[in-house]
């Protein structure tokens, strides 16, 4: 008994949490954000790596008793956790902006987020009718190599966009790239992939219990969604090394 007061006297000594309402927002923002892109991106290569192998490896009536079952649970997770994460750390990331000498006031935090916004949306609206093109989806890699070139460019232009203010840090400019990757994913996420997804489900669910032939479209639309979940996968490597570096590597301008 006397060790645990000691413990409690030793812990209020030394536990000393800011008192300052904006850190202590700041710091529940981030632990939403990573919990959440934890799970997203956990579930994103539980696709890529091990359910896209497995499906392959089942057969039809297996398919018809796995996929109703799993994926609309493995599916809710998916797309909400990534709607979580990308919410939690745009607000987080507004907070920064909000407090960046060069940004203030508060005017250019919205127009620098509103720009930001606006070209993920565009480069993101370019991917979505590239992936509906039957000769660009037949190669996987030529289309990763187009999603890639359209990161990149979108990259580019967030860096110049966010840096054309003065002594801007890397922080800011590290998260306004990985953000913005990480908004096209979750646009991938509830444009392409789970829209699709949602219809083989119901396609296969008819087949098991009904025998209602599956539609010959469903085959493009498959590929399609397989497409931008890869994309998502590739993507994500990137996304996740300038959120690393926003607070553990000096790449961009402020250090």
């Amino acid at each position: 008994m006397i060790d645990a007061f000691a413990l409690l006297f030793w812990l209020q000594a030394k536990v000393l949490p800011p008192s300052d309402l904006g850190t202590n927002v700041q710091l529940v923002l981030r632990w939403i954000h990573f919990v959440a892109g934890i799970t997203w991106i956990g579930l994103l290569y539980f696709f890529n790596l091990v359910n896209v192998p497995l499906m392959k490896a089942l057969d039809g009536p297996t398919k018809g008793k796995v996929i109703p079952q799993l994926m609309p649970r493995a599916l809710w997770w998916f797309r909400w956790s990534a709607v979580i994460t990308v919410l939690a750390g745009f607000v987080y990331w507004l907070l920064i902006l909000n407090t960046e000498p060069p940004l203030d006031p508060g005017s250019r935090t919205w127009t620098t987020a509103g720009l930001w916004f606006a070209v993920v949306a565009v480069t993101w609206a370019i991917q979505y009718f590239l992936v509906r093109l039957p000769a660009l989806a037949k190669n996987g890699w030529v289309f990763g190599a187009v999603v890639l070139v359209l990161a990149a460019l979108m990259g580019g232009v967030i860096v110049h966009h966010v840096t054309a203010y003065e002594n801007v840090s890397n922080r800011v400019v590290s998260i306004g790239v990985g953000g913005g990757l990480g908004l096209f994913m979750m646009l991938n996420v509830w444009g392409v992939i789970w829209p699709i997804q949602k219809r083989l489900i119901a396609w296969t669910k008819e087949n098991a219990e009904k025998g209602t032939a599956i539609p010959p479209e469903s085959a493009a639309l498959a590929r399609r969604a397989f497409l931008a979940s890869r994309a998502n996968a590739w993507l994500s490597i990137a996304m996740l090394f300038f959120m690393a570096a926003a607070s553990h590597y000096p790449l961009f301008v402020g250090g």
